[in-house]
């Protein structure tokens, strides 16, 4: 059955005054401040109308009513009123980022830590590699007898380092003579086309040399495939403990933070939806009494990565999504920039 004008002025009143208070809602406060010509008699008919619907729930026996998850959803979808932000609004968060670092990672993780900040809520910022980012140029350093650094730069400004052990002496000759050899056959070439099998036709290439080096490409492959399988940032996990509802599961939502993977399926950067999962949508029991918010930003027109956050059922949605929004367009047009520098 669907909500009439006078329940849904009743569900927004109760969703936005426990957004705003964290306290339950009765009839009488709702009487007094909403204008809707009815007796409290009818407020209370509606009210238990919506409870029984279960868009309201009850905490205790002589408690006023509080948004259910069904509630918050019929909310967000049908009846939330969004507002545009401010130009002081929009000027708060271009102030959040650190645009005089170019490098992309970098730039990644100050905005999660940006966003955690303003937001108060735990904040994942991901990203994936666009297919026109090409290597600039492969370096290696010689670091000690049997030791080498070899350096990844790409045409995005992304850098990558990795310290490797050879067993063979490291000279100046052997270092100059594989740098030569190695960017000859990589340098300009995408990211993303570096696979193993393409790393093993090079090294055949290198003849003699191939079971000493193999070691080196195979280490130059690894490198390529992280900055292709992009990058996850997040902060704030521990503001999650200042929200008292998210206390029980507190140290669960702490260790699936941790982990990877699991963020990876929550912040998924090649949809271009704007996404919200209210408690018990989530499909893990540690988020079944949190909210996830997640949008995407571009690069060149196509998804680029994720910004979003993890925060307690009771957000204020109506704020936190067009500042998302603007949040994660003002990252994607920084990022543009920097993929699209010389």
């Amino acid at each position: 059955m669907k909500l009439n004008e006078r329940k849904k002025t009743i569900l927004s009143a109760v969703v936005e005054h426990y957004i705003r208070t964290g306290e339950p809602v009765g009839s009488k406060y709702l009487a007094e401040h909403l204008d809707l010509n009815v007796s409290p008699a009818t407020i209370r008919s509606d009210m238990a109308w919506l409870f029984e619907m279960g868009y309201l729930e009850q905490p205790h026996t002589s408690a006023g009513r509080v948004p259910s998850h069904l509630g918050y959803r019929e909310y967000i979808d049908t009846l939330m009123q969004c507002k545009p932000l401010t130009k002081e609004e929009r000027d708060e968060i271009d102030s959040l980022f650190n645009v005089k670092n170019p490098d992309p990672d970098k730039l990644l993780e100050d905005a999660a830590q940006a966003l955690s900040e303003y937001t108060q809520c735990a904040t994942v910022t991901s990203s994936i590699t666009p297919s026109t980012v090409r290597v600039k140029r492969i370096q290696l350093i010689g670091a000690a007898a049997n030791t080498v650094v070899i350096l990844l730069i790409t045409t995005s400004g992304v850098i990558r380092n990795k310290v490797c052990r050879v067993d063979f002496t490291v000279t100046s000759e052997l270092v100059e003579f594989f740098n030569k050899f190695v960017n000859s056959r990589l340098m300009g070439r995408s990211i993303e086309t570096i696979s193993s099998g393409y790393i093993n036709s090079v090294s055949v290439t290198l003849g003699e040399y191939s079971r000493i080096f193999t070691p080196i490409l195979v280490a130059i492959f690894e490198l390529c495939k992280d900055v292709h399988d992009g990058q996850y940032y997040l902060s704030g996990g521990s503001k999650l403990l200042e929200y008292g509802e998210l206390n029980a599961l507190a140290r669960d939502l702490l260790r699936m933070l941790e982990s990877r993977e699991r963020l990876q399926s929550l912040f998924n950067p090649d949809t271009k939806s704007f996404k919200i999962l209210i408690g018990k949508e989530n499909s893990t029991m540690e988020l079944s009494g949190s909210s996830v918010v997640v949008t995407h930003y571009e690069i060149g027109g196509e998804p680029a990565g994720s910004v979003g956050l993890i925060g307690p059922v009771r957000l204020d949605y109506a704020r936190i999504i067009p500042h998302l929004e603007y949040f994660a367009k003002t990252l994607g047009d920084l990022l543009s920039e920097t993929y699209e520098a010389p």
